[in-house]
Parts: C-alpha cells; sequence; structure tokens
C-alpha cells in the first residue's frame, strides 16, 4: 500500500512529458506549479515527492526533449550530410503538430530573473554540447577527406548553428515547413564557401 505521499494512480513518463510540452511552449518561468499540476493530472504533494521541485521537473523534462531530438550527426556519410540532416530533421521536429513550435532547449529559458540564471545556464550548456558535436562531426569530415583539411571548423559550426537557432524562433513564429526548408536549402548552398579551407576574416579584422 503506498505510503505517506507517495502519488497513486500515477504514470510518472506521462507526466513528464506533459511537464514537457507545458515548459516547451511557454517557458521555465511562465509555468506556475498550479499549471504543471493540472497539465500532468496530479496534485502538487504527488509532483514534490516525484520529482522533488519544479527546478528538478524541468531538468527531467529537459532530458527527456534530449532524448527526443533527432541526432543525426553520426548517420549521415559526410559531414555536408550530418549538418543538411540536422537543419532538416529539426524543421520537421520544431513543427511537429503533436508538440509546441520551435526548439526547448533555444526558447524555455531565454529571458530568467536572476534567481533563475542557472536554469538559463543548463540550456546554454546543452546547446554547447550540440556545438560540440558538430564540430566532432566536421573535424571528422577533415579526416575523412569530404571537407578541405584547412577548414576554419568554428566558422562552419558558428554558422550552421546559427542558422539552427534562428529557425528555432521562426518556427516557433508559425512559418511554414516550405519556408524553413528554404532556409536550409539557401544554407547548404552556401556550404562549400563557409567550408573553403583557411580562417574567414572579417570586416572589422580587416
Amino acid at each position: 500500500m503506498p505510503g505517506p505521499g507517495r502519488p497513486r494512480g500515477f504514470d510518472r513518463d506521462s507526466a513528464l512529458r506533459a511537464a514537457m510540452h507545458l515548459f516547451w511552449e511557454h517557458g521555465y518561468e511562465g509555468v506556475s506549479v498550479s499549471e504543471l499540476t493540472t497539465a500532468m493530472g496530479i496534485g502538487a504533494r504527488s509532483l514534490y515527492t516525484a520529482f522533488g521541485s519544479k527546478e528538478q521537473l524541468f531538468r527531467e523534462a529537459v532530458a527527456l526533449y534530449g532524448s527526443v531530438t533527432p541526432r543525426p550527426m553520426d548517420r549521415e556519410r559526410t559531414a555536408r550530410e550530418a549538418v543538411e540532416a540536422m537543419l532538416r530533421e529539426r524543421v520537421d521536429a520544431n513543427l511537429d503538430p503533436a508538440t509546441p513550435l520551435g526548439c526547448m532547449v533555444v526558447l524555455a529559458a531565454t529571458n530568467v530573473t536572476p534567481d533563475n540564471t542557472h536554469v538559463r545556464d543548463l540550456l546554454a550548456e546543452m546547446r554547447a554540447t550540440d556545438r560540440a558535436e558538430l564540430r566532432a562531426r566536421l573535424e571528422r569530415g577533415i579526416a575523412d577527406g569530404d571537407m578541405p583539411a584547412g577548414a576554419d571548423i568554428e566558422s562552419v559550426a558558428s554558422f550552421y548553428l546559427t542558422v539552427l537557432h534562428g529557425l528555432a524562433i521562426r518556427t516557433r513564429d508559425g512559418c511554414s515547413r516550405a519556408d524553413a526548408q528554404r532556409v536550409v536549402d539557401n544554407a547548404m548552398n552556401a556550404w562549400d564557401g563557409i567550408a573553403a579551407a583557411g580562417p574567414a576574416r572579417s570586416i572589422v579584422e580587416r
């Protein structure tokens, strides 16, 4: 028999997914505990017993989001194909009618009060992980010979992550899939110039 405070009749995985969608749609600070418990179908006592705190619930929701986000870096044959698959699959995920629009890792804690900067930092760390994975795949492309030996990996990664994060905003705003995919078309048309050997020089540096 469940002891005091233990959740009764409650599917933890389903509740966590409901919380993920709410945080994804409204952001960490835009969601109250009462809104979470309503969406999750549990009481506040059950929430705290099962997840510890609102912040810990958010951290689990972010981890769940990361586990279901497309990650084609190692699946594609070349670095270019991997980058294109990353962009196109994220567009489809961002516009999935079964989930909130956009990317949770980009949108859920952009602006927070000073008390919650550690929540913002959590998502910044996840974006840094995306960057590290992309850099590693580009370095593999150089090793495999499908990118120039002197390619500026930092510039290539910065450009395509900026496109990726910009698409998170565009898809949250409700752009069409065709519009978002045209952005990807243009980004990939720029590949040869961006991935060319040698570090890029800015106008300021000149």
